[in-house]
């Protein structure tokens, strides 16, 4: 298992080991003992799995608040995806930056986002096929988010005019987020 620190504090791109041959490829997505063995001991309680049918769909930029706020591990089985996170952590460093990974079925890289980031991703190809486990349940009464093009955040996603659900039309900015998550160092 490789881990590599992705720029902002507690977040980590996971490469995992693949062994292929000419019937394809094994790999091992997840080990609970090695995140622990890099400090990453989180209780991933529910998996998710997403399809999106197009290209330039954007799911995002999505988090939960307290206490219901969720750890996220994140890849992509088919296709690939522009990956972006934003740092929501009162004191954090990165506060209010963002950060974007290319994931896909190819490159078989995950990324772990830890509580205090919004995230989301656009789609760069069709029928992608997106995993993801999490530490919490997921609870509508908690459920928030960033609009994808918050002028404040300048994200480059390479795509003018994605395909969003009606709930991510409609997402606030940053600056009008009184931020729930505090960054503890």
């Amino acid at each position: 298992m490789g881990f590599q620190a992705a720029g902002m504090p507690g977040l980590w791109l996971y490469t995992p080991k693949v062994f292929k041959d000419d019937r394809g490829f094994f790999m091992e997505s997840y080990n609970q003992a090695g995140f622990a063995a890099q400090g990453l001991e989180t209780a991933f309680i529910q998996d998710n799995h997403a399809l999106s049918r197009s290209k330039g769909v954007l799911r995002g930029l999505h988090f939960q608040n307290p206490p219901k706020a969720q750890t996220k591990l994140v890849r992509v089985t088919r296709g690939e995806v522009l990956d972006v996170v934003v740092d929501l952590r009162k004191g954090s460093p990165t506060f209010g930056q963002w950060k974007s990974f290319l994931l896909s079925e190819s490159n078989f890289l995950q990324l772990y986002v830890p509580k205090g980031f919004a995230h989301g991703y656009l789609t760069r190809t069709t029928d992608v096929e997106f995993l993801y486990k999490v530490d919490e349940l997921y609870a509508p009464e908690h459920d928030s988010g960033i609009a994808w093009n918050d002028p404040d955040l300048g994200i480059d996603w390479g795509w003018t005019e994605p395909v969003l659900s009606a709930k991510d039309a409609q997402l606030g900015r940053l600056r009008d987020l009184d931020s729930p998550f505090v960054f503890e160092g």
